[in-house]
Parts: structure tokens; C-alpha cells; sequence
């Protein structure tokens, strides 16, 4: 309560934490998230076109969401941190404005040099989503908190799901660019939200950007369940990012021979993780949050290894093995995210945005480990190696929570 005063645009902010949240404030934070995290996914689908219109080979193309999720990565470690030092909701509308420039930007590119230099900015700046679930969890009663939580990870989780299918029907229907001026239009119109729906936060430390950064390290050092979070969740997305990284190649070959619309139809299992959001969040309250991580962990590896099932069945039932095993572990990891992000922002109300930057970077770091290791041993060994080291990646964040779930700080 402290750490949040009203503000003449916004609620009355000590209200809100007792009674709970409005819900046209749930809305606006789950909508601001989703609509930047989706900034990151725009460009995926439009590659194609968007090479030819501008005259760039596609290797260069293919540097624009390379940069663009460094960029995010980059600005999860670097810029996350700062909503413990300053007003949230100052940082949050400065992050949209730098987005919509940014996208504007790109909208308007000439050819690739810009357009690289516009992706790594949005990445930066899309790190908006990372202040916006930090802020919900302050704004929110400890009774609701993981409800809140998973209702804003819905809104960016379908931001996520939902890009790609918008921006390939705009590219297609009205050209590449008219994407990027529309989803700067989207962020122009948060910002302004934002800027009257929430409260001021009230910084939480005046540590300058060095020692913040620094204070990660002892963050790290002085929290074991942090470490517990960040290690179950970072393992889980090593299986995770290796299934979805190897995917496309596996449908492609025998006995499939399926070609890249299939591969994308899968991502469709992305909502399932949405829907979990919000049922986790409410079983992190109601049974506590360390429950949900043993149980999304399981789930994730029964998932993973009912995989090891395909080689006894015939293609379709593959198949239909394959989108149920997707379906399965994506709603244990969103699920299991949920609960780690209730535990995390439990343990040091005034280091949230911090605790968050940590939380999150060693899941990106698992996402990265995985892709590389995924594509490794399926060129090695092929699709059943990519099972392997799946569930085994899953056993050991389920050990993690297992052998540590009774531990205290």
C-alpha cells in the first residue's frame, strides 16, 4: 500500500487493493500487455513479402526478429529493473511512446539497415509488458493476487497467439507496412490509457542504475525460492523451446511431409496456456502456489514423454499424440510460470520489477539452451532425442520443486 499512490487519471489505488482490483483495470493491464509483447511477433509472418518489397535477401530478413528478441532480452535485464526505482506508470507510458515511434519507424522503412535498427528498439521497448505484470501484482490484494496475475498473463499470452495470425491477413489483405502502422496506432492508444487508468507508483529504492543492476546478483543470492523459481522454470523451458524449434523440420520429413502451415496450426495450443492463466492464478490462491508448480511440472513431463509413444503408431494417430502432448505441456508451463511469478513476487514486494527481470531471464536463457540443444541432438539422433531431453529437462524441474518445495527462505 505503501509503495502506490492515487492519481488524478487513475483509481483510487489504496480502494483497489482492499476490495480488489476493477476490473476495467484488469482489462487495461491485460490488454497493454498483450499488445506489446505482440509487437515482438508482428514481423514473424510478413518476412517473406516484406524482403521482397524492400530488395533485402532473406538472411538479412531473418535478422529482424533476431534483433528484435534480443532486444527484449537485452531490455528484460537492463531496463525491467527500473520499476523498483521509479514510477511504473511514468515508465510504462514512455516504453509505449518509444514503441510506437519505433514501429512507426519500421512502417516507414526504406530498406533493411533501418528496419534491423527499428526491430532492436521495439524489442527494447516491448519490455513494457514486463512492467505492467509486476504492477498488477502490486496493485493487487495478496488474496488475488495469482488471479490477477494469470488474467494479465492471458492478455499477454494472447498477444502472443494472436499476432501472427493478424499481421499475416493485414500483410496480405493491405501490404507489410499498414501492420506496423496499425500496431502503432494500438500502442499510441495504451499509452494514452495508461497515462489516466493507472496510479503512480511510488519507487520502492533509490539505488542508482549500477547498484540496481548489481542488486540482481544479491537478489539471487538472498532468496532461495527465487533461485527454486528460476531454476524449475528456466529447465522446463529448455523442453519447451526444443519441441517448438524442431517441429517444423520433424512434420516436414517421413512419415508426415507436412509443410510449414501445419507446423504453424500447432502454435494453436498456445491457447491452452492462455486459459490456464487465469485457472492457476486461482489455484495458487486457493491452494497455494507451490502445489500448482508440482502439478504443472508433472504435467509438462507426462506430456513430453507420452511423445515417446509415436514410433507404436500409425501417422495419424501421431498426430493426434503430437497436438494432445502440446496442448498438455503447454498448459504445465504456463501454469507452472504463473505460480513461479506468485511465489517470486511474494518474497520482496519493494524488488518486484527486479525479482521479475531474474525470473525472466532465466527462463530466456532455458528458451535459447533449448532451441540450440533441440536442433543438436534431433541432427544427431533424430525426433526421439528431442523427446529425451524434454522429459528429462521436465523430470528436473519437477525434482527442483519436489525435493525443495518445503524449503524456506
Amino acid at each position: 500500500m505503501s509503495s502506490i499512490q492515487s492519481t488524478h487519471g487513475g483509481h483510487e489505488a489504496g480502494a483497489a487493493v482492499r476490495d480488489g482490483l476493477p476490473p476495467s483495470l484488469v482489462l487495461l493491464l491485460a490488454t497493454s500487455a498483450g499488445l506489446a509483447v505482440a509487437s515482438l511477433y508482428y514481423s514473424q509472418p510478413m518476412l517473406g513479402v516484406l524482403g521482397a518489397d524492400i530488395g533485402a535477401s532473406s538472411r538479412a530478413v531473418g535478422f529482424v526478429p533476431t534483433l528484435t528478441q534480443l532486444g527484449y532480452a537485452l531490455g528484460i535485464l537492463l531496463l525491467a529493473p527500473l520499476g523498483d526505482r521509479f514510477d511504473r506508470r511514468r515508465i510504462i507510458v514512455v516504453k509505449a511512446a518509444v514503441l510506437c515511434a519505433a514501429l512507426l519507424v519500421a512502417g516507414a522503412a526504406p530498406g533493411i539497415g533501418l528496419l534491423l535498427v527499428a526491430s532492436l528498439v521495439i524489442g527494447l521497448a516491448a519490455t513494457m509488458a514486463q512492467d505492467i505484470v509486476p504492477a498488477a501484482a502490486t496493485l493487487a490484494p495478496e488474496s488475488h493476487r495469482g488471479k490477477v496475475v494469470g488474467t494479465v498473463m492471458t492478455g499477454l499470452l494472447l498477444g502472443i497467439l494472436l499476432s501472427r495470425v493478424l499481421s499475416g491477413f493485414v500483410a496480405e489483405q493491405f501490404g507489410w507496412r499498414t501492420m506496423f502502422l496499425l500496431a502503432a496506432a494500438s500502442l499510441a492508444l495504451t499509452g494514452v490509457a495508461a497515462w489516466r487508468g493507472l496510479p503512480r507508483f511510488r519507487p520502492t529504492t533509490q539505488l542508482h542504475y549500477g547498484a540496481l543492476l548489481a542488486s540482481l546478483a544479491t537478489l539471487w543470492r538472498r532468496h532461495g525460492a527465487l533461485r527454486r523459481a528460476t531454476l524449475s522454470q528456466g529447465l522446463l523451458s529448455i523442453g519447451f523451446s526444443a519441441f517448438w524449434s524442431t517441429l517444423a523440420v520433424m512434420l516436414h520429413g517421413a512419415p508426415f511431409h507436412l509443410g510449414s502451415g501445419a507446423a504453424g496450426a500447432f502454435g494453436l495450443a498456445g491457447a491452452a496456456g492462455a486459459l490456464a492463466a487465469p485457472l492457476a492464478g486461482r489455484l495458487a490462491d486457493r491452494r497455494g502456489p507451490e502445489r500448482v508448480t508440482r502439478l504443472g511440472a508433472a504435467l509438462a513431463l507426462v506430456s513430453f514423454a507420452a511423445m515417446g509413444l509415436a514410433p507404436m503408431l500409425d501417422a495419424h494417430a501421431q498426430l493426434a499424440l503430437l497436438v494432445a502432448s502440446a496442448i498438455g505441456f503447454d498448459l504445465g508451463f504456463q501454469g507452472t510460470l504463473i505460480a513461479h511469478q506468485t511465489i517470486v513476487y511474494g518474497i520482496e514486494p519493494g524488488a518486484r520489477s527486479r525479482l521479475n527481470a531474474v525470473l525472466f531471464t532465466g527462463m530466456f536463457v532455458g528458451m535459447a539452451a533449448g532451441s540450440a540443444l533441440g536442433a543438436l541432438v534431433f541432427a544427431q539422433w533424430g525426433w526421439m532425442a528431442v523427446v529425451v531431453l524434454a522429459s528429462g529437462s521436465a523430470t528436473l524441474a519437477l525434482a527442483v520443486r519436489m525435493l525443495k518445495s518445503s524449503a524456506r527462505q
